[in-house]
């Protein structure tokens, strides 16, 4: 499995961002589409750090930074670089200050760049695709988890819809999203 993709149309979506959408609402509660930027920007580095098997480092706070269209889809490119490395997936690692198997931390970061890429997309109303593998692995990763992510706020709890839905709106609303989110006029 790689991230390659999923954070190559993440990048291409940051690049069509424009700044007057900046305050405009995401599908992610309470979150901007600035904010959404500054979480691209700090899971970049987070997940980074998660991939070498290094210390997390805490960006968190600092907003949206100034150089966020040159800077975030070149740390995207780090994150897949990371994970590129075979070692990455192996052994343990340290997940939000959990110690996690880093295939569950892998697939975890390609969750993330997949269910954010949708939010980015539908907030600035862009067409998005995922890769099938992708969003299986991630489907399966959703399905995986124990109630307790859940009831820690990462994902809210599964939207229904219809068995024979497209795979990435069944991922989408596993994650408590509604797939047919969009935004206000």
């Amino acid at each position: 499995m790689t991230l390659d993709t999923a954070a190559a149309r993440a990048a291409t979506l940051l690049a069509e961002v424009p700044d007057a959408l900046l305050t405009a609402p995401t599908p992610c509660a309470g979150l901007s589409v600035a904010g959404l930027i500054e979480h691209f920007d700090t899971l970049a580095l987070r997940l980074t750090a998660t991939a070498g098997k290094r210390p997390r480092p805490d960006p968190s706070g600092t907003g949206l930074r100034s150089d966020w269209r040159g800077g975030v889809p070149a740390r995207l490119k780090i994150l897949a670089e990371a994970w590129a490395d075979p070692a990455a997936w192996e052994g343990v690692t340290s997940l939000a200050g959990r110690e996690v198997p880093a295939a569950f931390a892998g697939t975890h970061t390609l969750n993330e760049l997949v269910l954010h890429g949708w939010d980015l997309a539908r907030a600035v109303r862009l067409p998005y695709t995922a890769d099938a593998a992708d969003v299986t692995a991630c489907i399966g990763l959703l399905e995986s988890l124990p109630d307790e992510f859940r009831a820690l706020g990462v994902f809210g709890a599964p939207v229904p819809v219809p068995p024979d839905a497209p795979g990435l709106d069944r991922l989408v609303a596993l994650s408590g999203r509604d797939p047919s989110w969009t935004p206000p006029a």
